[in-house]
């Protein structure tokens, strides 16, 4: 029987329990004061400022969580991340440590601006991985400046138009994207604000993810209303389109029980 994963909130803590690395990289990363401070800092601006949804430590781990998820999917169905095809992690948990490291930091340029925050992010990121990857990872020498980059550029490819080089990149990008069920959409919509941003994003009630018929990995999107459909065209295609796993995806929309054609 075909297993589905719903996106939630509790999404990480079931690879917290089960593998030690995962364990140990949350643990390095959510007890940095200063990685704390600025996923506070985030929604500050995000929502205290702007008026948006979510960027903090929620959508973090959400993102982290949603990775891993696609990261197994991907290599079930016999992918080779591209840090191990090209020698710049050794392993699948260094992989998993990339992952984490760029969920939780991605979107750390929004502590100083929302304005090419995918930019100021990767280079705010430089110090913290620097500080940070050694604790979980130990000694490996000059190494930890590939792993280092391959985490930058993930973040930096965050951004809707930029094109993810790396089969990492591309899954912490679909996973942002992901992130969309009940007001939850990554298109930030100003709150107590009626418009197709807000109704688009209080439309999406689910999003899941399995493995697929044809293809590694299935999306699905439930709504209750049309209105959702402006999130997946506006963030989930343009974010999946430039992510490099376009040809691994496939996506199924309902909308109050009826599926929906889409084509990717």
């Amino acid at each position: 029987m075909m297993t589905t994963t719903v996106v939630t909130k509790n999404i990480l803590q079931k690879w917290i329990e089960k593998e030690s690395i995962v364990r140990k990289t949350v643990k390095v990363l959510e007890e940095d004061d200063e990685l704390a401070e600025l996923l506070k800092m985030n929604n500050i601006n995000a929502v205290l400022r702007l008026g948006y949804n979510d960027h903090g430590p929620v959508h973090a781990r959400i993102v982290a969580g949603v990775s891993l998820e696609i990261l197994k999917l991907l290599v079930e169905a016999g992918h080779t991340p591209t840090t191990i095809y090209h020698g710049t992690a050794k392993n699948l948990d260094e992989v998993k440590v990339i992952l984490i490291f760029s969920s939780y930091l991605h979107d750390i340029g929004n502590s100083i601006h929302r304005s090419m925050h995918e930019f100021t992010g990767a280079l705010l990121a430089k110090d913290i991985v620097d500080r940070l990857l050694p604790k979980v990872l130990g000694d490996i020498g000059s190494r930890k400046y590939l792993l280092r980059q391959e985490i930058l550029g993930a973040i930096y490819s965050t951004e809707y138009n930029t094109r993810a080089l790396t089969m990492e990149a591309g899954i912490v990008k679909i996973a942002d994207g992901l992130d969309m069920s009940e007001g939850r959409a990554r298109i930030p919509y100003e709150m107590g604000k009626i418009d197709i941003h807000s109704l688009s994003a209080l439309s999406i009630k689910h999003v899941e993810i399995s493995r697929g018929e044809e293809k590694p990995l299935k999306i699905i999107v439930k709504m209750d209303d049309l209105a959702g459909y402006f999130q997946i065209e506006k963030v989930l295609m343009p974010k999946i389109e430039s992510s490099g796993l376009k040809d691994l995806v496939e996506i199924e929309v309902y909308s109050r029980g009826n599926k929906l054609h889409l084509e990717l």
